[in-house]
């Protein structure tokens, strides 16, 4: 019996590369999008709240990818973004989960965020999935209850769930606030950022997408809250440099201490997007490379060198 893997968000920056990956593999891929996209396998379930019908996306399906969400935003519009996140991720993670559960998926991988951890790692060790969740904003609390509800469904009903907490995802295709650094780089823009030398993971694209994947199949991963990583840290002054190598490029940075850096960014309004920049964050993602045996299939530096050669 031809096993189908239904991709929610499939046409995502994430989503996308799921999606292509399980391809190349010759696996049978289902995707579940709010608007047509003319994509082939793919089915309409509208916008993601409590009361979406997944019937059709979910029918003969033997696992889930969700990676559909109501994504963080710096300059939030809502008027109660924490209740317009909870609609959609958290009760349509739960909507989604208890309709897999009745339809007989056997897993669901939920895509849920490093924010659930923390903002920082400033003054400790590296974020491990058995930390106390500390979600500071709408968006990390909406995942972290989204975690806790997919765990209660799988509880009742013996749905296998597995979570991927990623930190801030890259590649070809990126949007906000990496591909700005980026766009700064190329055009040769002076980045005050010359003596920002906190450490930082990341995770590109591919690797999220290979994980979710290897998730999706391992025994084990069931159960498993599993942290995302590309297995090196940066500095947001050395991951400046990279770009810069990978564009050819030389990145110019300023040597502006980042005090002062944090001050602008409080009379600006803008303090949050400086404190990402200027302090550290880093994951301890070694432990599910332990637990699925698995390793990121492509490093930074080639992961950067891809998006130049797209651009």
């Amino acid at each position: 019996m031809t096993q189908i893997t239904l991709v929610t968000g499939a046409n995502g920056f994430v989503g996308a590369e799921i999606v292509r990956r399980l391809r190349a593999q010759g696996a049978t891929v289902r995707l579940a999008a709010r608007a047509s996209s003319g994509i082939a396998d793919e089915v309409v379930v509208g916008d993601i709240g409590a009361h979406t019908d997944w019937t059709e996306a979910l029918t003969g399906v033997d696992r889930v990818i969700h990676c559909a969400a109501r994504v963080h935003q710096m300059d939030d519009r809502a008027a109660d973004p924490l209740a317009a996140f909870r609609a959609v991720n958290r009760d349509g993670s739960a909507a989604l989960a208890r309709q897999a559960a009745q339809a007989g998926v056997k897993r669901l991988v939920f895509l849920s965020s490093i924010k659930v951890n923390g903002e920082t790692t400033k003054d400790r060790g590296p974020f491990a999935a058995a930390d106390a969740p500390d979600p500071q904003d709408p968006y990390g609390v909406s995942k972290w209850e989204a975690e806790q509800a997919l765990h209660g469904i799988a509880a009742d009903t013996g749905l296998e769930v597995a979570i991927i907490r990623p930190p801030l995802v890259y590649g070809p295709g990126v949007r906000a606030n990496f591909a700005r650094m980026v766009s700064w780089v190329a055009r040769g823009r002076p980045l005050p950022f010359g003596l920002c030398r906190n450490k930082r993971s990341l995770v590109s694209v591919t690797n999220l997408a290979s994980l979710a994947i290897a998730a999706s199949r391992h025994p084990d991963a069931a159960g498993a809250t599993l942290l995302a990583s590309d297995g090196e840290t940066v500095s947001v002054r050395d991951l400046l440099a990279r770009i810069g190598t990978a564009y050819g490029r030389p990145a110019r940075l300023l040597p502006v201490p980042p005090a002062l850096l944090r001050l602008a960014g409080s009379l600006t309004g803008q303090r949050a997007a400086v404190d990402r920049l200027c302090d550290p964050l880093i994951v301890d993602a070694e432990p599910a490379r332990r637990l699925l045996g698995w390793r990121p299939p492509v490093t930074m530096a080639e992961t950067l060198a891809e998006m130049a050669a797209a651009r």
